[in-house]
């Protein structure tokens, strides 16, 4: 445990370098949902990562778990919550939506979630918000309904969308709900915090992954399953929450979280270069209002 303490006190000194790493793995993840179809099912992918992240965590911080078992019994609501929203229904919509969409809208959409946040927080905490801030949140929105019609307002009249996009969007609420309860995450180090998320999300995946199997549709890892889970399992899943929780206490969540608006710029890119996606011109515009949206939002918040 002191080697782990000197190394995240030492080498993951540089917040800049290790939140914009952080986001490139995220990004590169929507990539990976997509490489995932036909290699391995959504549910039994939602499930693995999870084992691989315990078998890595809980010799590591398995003791310190156990000291700080008390703390964790306190907030075992919030605990047992976040690890639902946060992980399990987010990542099962996510790799479900990877089915039908493109790698493009799965990380476009992301971008919506800082402002789905500050929306929440007006609606159910009572949050003041500038002018500014709400002109900022209409263009995201407006980014994102442009991408999800493909530029075609006729789609939108009627209503004909994607079931992917749907997802991705209803994960993005989840997330968002996720987001607003880390404001009572009890008082334990961010990697026992993280930790006993993992266990929750793997848990609560049990079920979706015996439905699954139930359906007849369950597909266990080929080759390239096993690769893009071990990729899903290690950086995303792993090691891009060390870097995103060490990163925020270097420089605070406020300053943190900006970096997430790299997410769907990282992930596009990604999906543009890896899979060949086309990158359309409503793509381009629903990006640009995403991101000038957030920061309209954000520099005020």
């Amino acid at each position: 445990m002191r080697f782990v303490n000197s190394l995240w006190n030492g080498l993951f000194g540089q917040a800049f370098l290790l939140l914009a790493l952080a986001m490139l793995m995220w990004g590169g993840n929507a990539v990976a949902g997509r490489l995932a179809v036909g290699e391995i099912s959504p549910m039994a992918l939602t499930c693995l990562r999870w084992v691989m992240v315990l078998i890595v965590l809980l010799p590591i911080v398995g003791r310190q778990m156990v000291a700080e078992w008390s703390i964790l019994k306190t907030g075992w609501r919030i605990i047992v919550l976040s690890g639902i929203f946060g992980f399990t229904a987010f990542n099962a919509l996510f790799y479900t939506a990877a089915h039908y969409t493109t790698a493009v809208n799965l990380t476009l959409f992301q971008g919506a979630i800082p402002v789905l946040v500050l929306l929440a927080s007006v609606l159910f905490l009572h949050v003041r918000v500038a002018r500014v801030q709400v002109f900022g949140m209409l263009m995201t929105i407006a980014g994102v309904v442009l991408v999800s019609v493909k530029g075609d307002l006729e789609i939108l009249r009627t209503l004909a969308l994607n079931i992917g996009d749907v997802f991705t969007l209803i994960a993005c609420v989840f997330y968002a709900a996720y987001t607003l309860g880390l404001r009572r995450k009890p008082p334990v180090s961010g990697l026992v915090f993280f930790t006993s998320l993992a266990m929750v999300a793997f848990m609560t995946s049990l079920p979706l992954l015996a439905i699954e199997m139930a359906s007849g549709s369950v597909q266990w890892p080929t080759p390239a399953g096993w690769v893009i889970m071990l990729y899903i399992g290690l950086l995303p899943s792993l090691v891009a929450q060390v870097f995103f929780i060490r990163g925020v206490e270097l420089i605070g969540p406020a300053r943190a979280g900006l970096f997430v608006n790299l997410v769907p710029v990282f992930g596009a890119l990604l999906a543009v270069l890896i899979l060949g996606e086309p990158f359309a011109l409503y793509h381009a515009v629903g990006l640009a209002l995403v991101l000038g949206g957030i920061w309209l939002a954000e520099r005020r918040a």
